[in-house]
């Protein structure tokens, strides 16, 4: 391919109309809200357990180096006074939804990434001519319905938009012109760009290529010489601004799926077998709620010494059914050769189609299809509280003393805290479970009249 003409390739769009949304720290940002006894203060979301992985901390508990994927233990040790709570997926849902549909009043096209990110194109809505002025008008909406701040970047392609945001958190609003794209652009981190981890960005600082800028100084056939074709061609691309990817918002999601990660590794063919089915459980409710089927089974395998290893296995035809899926999960680990302890066992369903049809009724209960990979510590249960269903930051209510949440629980000793949204923080309470019950209930909806 001729490096002229990748680089002089049409950048489709001559002003700043795509606009990129992400809501900071967005789990632990919803926990505080929810929470007031918890605002400005350091707030770890994640495995609650000796094994766990922090899903989001919050700005207090970063600015102590604590951070998301980080080991629990160690964040606790980084943050000795922040809360640790149990991901509350259908709060998170809930705000998410509250966001998008908001967004959905800047234009028709929005192409949701994830619960906390979005990606709006301003050229299908009425604010085409004032991104700037929409976005400032967009986040003070999401702020008075939801409480939670979002940063926001707008450029001329979804790279540049996407870059921009992360230079605006948080909370901030960074518009990047197209004459400015460069000065933008090239001093950036080459870790900045995305696409490019830890293994790319050590192939690249052997050509000395630590910016941006460095990036772009780099011949096209040095580049795909060192990452290979494919990724040398889109990193010599996007090293120059250059990113022609349509706002789409009828992209289908890629997969679905599950992981857990265990408090004590596992070993032996029985146990293994029964963790796979445990974990294939949760990924099946995900494609449930996500609705149709799949026609390929990706089993994920964290040994003990955390080499980690995946495995796929792709049927004829797409399927709904339980049991070939699970059979495919099982098939899936078997090849990761598992012959050691295990520490982590994810099963992921990918190649989704909305054509595959359920033959088996499945369970009620619902789930997010777009939280992948959560870092839980075993199903949840409510009903009345106790210690074994009982996971620091859920939601429970007392008959008489209303709603609140669980800090701790200590046999039949209960740590709560009985605080909302729209109440001053709560001290907390130690009740006895036989003298005063609890219930586990669901979170409560946030309302739009906030």
């Amino acid at each position: 391919m001729d490096p002229a003409q990748l680089a002089d390739a049409s950048r489709l769009r001559t002003r700043a109309t795509v606009l990129h949304a992400d809501a900071d720290s967005f789990f632990a940002a919803v926990e505080q809200r929810d929470k007031p006894s918890l605002r400005g203060r350091p707030v770890l979301v994640g495995g609650t357990g000796p094994r766990g992985v922090v899903s989001t901390a919050s700005y207090e508990a970063r600015r102590a180096g604590a951070r998301s994927a980080m080991s629990m233990s160690r964040a606790r040790r980084l943050t000795p006074a922040a809360a640790v709570l149990f991901p509350r997926f259908e709060a998170y849902s809930a705000y998410s939804r509250l966001i998008m549909a908001t967004l959905g009043t800047l234009s028709e096209l929005v192409e949701p990434l994830s619960i906390d990110e979005a990606f709006v194109d301003l050229e299908a809505g009425p604010f085409a001519d004032d991104p700037a002025a929409a976005a400032t008008d967009v986040r003070a909406r999401i702020r008075e319905l939801t409480g939670l701040a979002v940063s926001i970047g707008v450029g001329r392609t979804k790279l540049v938009a996407k870059l921009a945001s992360d230079a605006g958190k948080p909370d901030g609003l960074l518009v990047v012109e197209p004459a400015d794209e460069d000065d933008f652009l090239l001093p950036l981190p080459v870790r900045a760009v995305p696409g490019i981890g830890p293994a790319t960005a050590a192939a690249l600082e052997r050509l000395d290529v630590r910016t941006v800028a460095d990036l772009r100084r780099q011949p096209l056939d040095i580049l795909t010489m060192t990452v290979g074709e494919s990724s040398g061609v889109n990193l010599f691309r996007l090293a120059r601004g250059i990113d022609p990817r349509p706002v789409a918002p009828s992209g289908e999601r890629k997969s679905v799926g599950a992981e857990r990660t265990f408090a004590q590794d596992i070993f032996g063919t029985d146990l293994i077998a029964a963790a796979v089915d445990r974990v294939t459980d949760e990924a099946l409710r995900r494609l449930t709620a996500h609705g149709g089927g799949a026609r390929t089974v990706v089993a994920k395998v964290r040994f003990a010494d955390f080499t980690t290893l995946t495995r796929s296995v792709t049927l004829p035809q797409p399927t709904a059914e339980p049991a070939e899926l699970r059979a495919a999960a099982h098939q899936a680990a078997r090849a990761a050769g598992i012959s050691d302890s295990v520490r982590l066992l994810g099963v992921s369903f990918h190649n989704l189609s909305a054509h595959a049809q359920l033959t088996l009724p499945w369970g009620t209960e619902e789930f997010d299809p777009a939280v992948v990979d959560e870092p839980t510590d075993g199903p949840v249960v409510l009903g009345l509280l106790s210690e074994e269903n009982a996971r620091p930051g859920l939601d429970i209510e007392h008959d008489t003393l209303g709603r609140g949440w669980v800090v701790h629980v200590r046999g039949r000793q209960a740590t709560v805290r009985f605080e909302g949204v729209d109440t001053p923080p709560a001290r907390s309470q130690v009740l006895d479970l036989d003298a005063d019950p609890l219930r586990l209930v669901p979170p409560l909806a946030p309302t739009t009249d906030a």
